[in-house]
């Protein structure tokens, strides 16, 4: 179905037919603005974008709408279906038919589809107000059907889905609320191009049905896609509502985010040329390690390699290539069970048995799960910057908090962390910020060898620029880099060399020269043997070997 031609318009203009309208909101936190006057509308049947960098302001604005921040608690006015609105929770916005799935789902593994669906709004009898469970499983075979569940059975539990179908999940319990404006924040953060394409195409289908719906992603390409039209926040502020329509580009809505044009992305290599210059900083030899369920399983099979000092080396893969399950076995064998393999730092055999002992050789590794593995999220960030290093700065087992400080402030400036404090709880900062800490936390560490697992996801365009300066500062420094990410243009605009891997096994190196996407992509769906002879001969060849 064709997207119908829109007209944006300036926040605040009485254009008639908006469902939703948002007037000069305002949210303070203590020594934060967070919202300073923003104003956007959305139509009926339209899906609307929000676009901005971390910390602009996107969630905090759906909060105030969908009540988790509620009325008095900000000032400006809601507006919905012509009717102003005061939401005391978030069941109160419910009640009017707004959704919001939040980009951590609110599922409970352990109960069923049909108990998840209608958890908080059960169907009932009537009749002393049980349950009528004819009436659940009825239903939620009918939004399953929706929402294109069609294999899935009502009493499957939730433990037993993949992330992608969970999202539909989360929508068809939103489609029980009667929803007529869903709220989605970064939903297909944690998908794969095929789960993502899925929930898009329903979404389309859900606004063609009347359902208008607000979409929040730092996935460029996916809101041109889909959107109608695009708000840009930035700094608390509302900058420009423009339409999709009329030849709006990535590159327009980045300018409108950042506030200045982006043409060094991916920043100019400075080479190392240090005394240790071409030395190998970390050699790794016939990795195996067998999956912690299943022995007979090798999530990573027989897998070396090298980098060298001043090197950025990428790995690259599809879900389930075993990436992450090797960073985490090399560093403190954090994952599965060990088999076999060497690990040599600057030529010595080394043992990285445990994760103190992978920090004493010089390994660093910053998780692809900040929020878990990465941060302390109620304690401050000097605290956590402070953490893997904390033998430094330690005096007969007391912390020095002066010198903890003093490196919190030097990475709060040299990283442009933006908080009023160092004293600043993490949970409080934005993805990108939190981004920074934890690039912060290892650093501090003095680490030779630095392992960076998707130090990117979830933040936006602008965050994503500084860190790519970090990444090429670090290599400039003569440490070895290994960047594992999902996004190949990452990869080939940082990298010096690029490995692939499938189903535990290297595939390919391929130096940047010979790299494309095209070529990547050829390795990582590769399932033969392992190592293709064909590419990334010469010393880099016989390292992956």
């Amino acid at each position: 179905m064709a997207r119908a031609q829109r007209t944006a318009s300036e926040p605040g203009d009485d254009t008639p037919g908006y469902i939703l309208r948002m007037r000069d909101i305002t949210k303070t936190f203590p020594g934060v603005r967070a919202l300073d006057g923003v104003s956007m509308s959305v139509r009926p049947g339209e899906i609307h974008a929000i676009c901005g960098e971390n910390g602009a302001g996107k969630s905090t604005l759906m909060k105030v709408l969908s009540g988790v921040h509620p009325h008095g608690s900000y000032e400006g006015d809601i507006e919905f279906d012509g009717e102003t609105c005061a939401f005391r929770d978030i069941r109160a916005s419910e009640r009017r038919g707004i959704v919001i799935i939040h980009q951590e789902l609110a599922l409970i593994p352990q109960l069923s589809i049909a108990e998840n669906i209608f958890l908080g709004n059960e169907r009932t009898s009537g009749r002393g107000g049980f349950i009528s469970w004819s009436t659940t499983l009825r239903e939620t075979e009918r939004l399953l059907r929706r929402v294109g569940l069609t294999g899935e059975r009502p009493q499957t539990k939730i433990s037993a889905l993949g992330v992608g179908k969970q999202q539909l999940v989360e929508i068809a319990k939103a489609l029980a609320k009667e929803v007529r404006l869903l709220i989605l924040d970064e939903p297909t953060a944690a998908l794969n191009d095929e789960d993502s394409r899925k929930l898009l195409d329903l979404i389309r289908e859900l606004r063609d049905q009347g359902i208008s719906a607000i979409l929040i992603s730092h996935k460029l390409k996916e809101v041109l896609s889909v959107a109608d039209s695009v708000t840009i926040l930035r700094d608390g502020r509302t900058i420009e509502t423009l339409p999709v329509d009329g030849g709006l580009t990535e590159d327009r809505i980045i300018r409108g985010m950042v506030g200045r044009e982006l043409d060094a992305y991916y920043p100019d290599r400075v080479p190392y040329t240090g005394e240790r210059a071409g030395e190998v900083a970390l050699a790794v030899r016939d990795w195996t390690v067998a999956h912690p369920a299943d022995e007979r399983r090798k999530s990573v099979d027989s897998v070396s390699f090298e980098v060298r000092h001043g090197e950025i080396l990428g790995i690259a893969g599809l879900m389930g290539a075993g990436r992450t399950e090797l960073a985490m076995s090399l560093f403190g064998r954090s994952w599965g069970r060990y088999e076999r393999g060497t690990v040599a730092v600057d030529g010595r055999e080394v043992s990285t048995r445990t994760v103190p002992e992978a920090v004493a050789h010089g390994l660093a590794y910053v998780t692809e799960d900040r929020k878990t593995y990465g941060l302390n999220l109620i304690d401050t960030i000097s605290r956590n910057i402070s953490l893997a290093g904390l033998p430094g700065m330690a005096r007969r087992g007391v912390v020095d908090e002066h010198a903890e400080t003093r490196v919190a402030e030097r990475f709060r400036a040299s990283m442009n962390i933006k908080t009023p404090t160092v004293f600043e709880q993490v949970g409080r900062l934005s993805g990108g910020n939190q981004q920074k800490v934890v690039l912060s936390q290892w650093i501090n560490t003095g680490p030779k060898v630095l392992i960076l697992d998707e130090p990117t996801r979830g933040i936006d365009v602008g965050a994503k620029a500084e860190i790519y300066t970090v990444i090429s500062q670090l290599a400039a420094e003569g440490r070895a880099v290994v960047l594992i990410s999902s996004e190949l243009s990452e990869l080939l605009g940082l990298c010096d060399r690029i490995a692939t891997m499938a189903a535990g096994r290297l595939t390919g190196v391929l130096e940047r020269e010979q790299a494309s996407q095209e070529a990547l992509m050829r390795l990582m769906t590769r399932t033969g043997d392992g190592y293709d002879s064909a590419v990334g001969g010469g010393e880099a060849g016989e390292a992956a070997r």
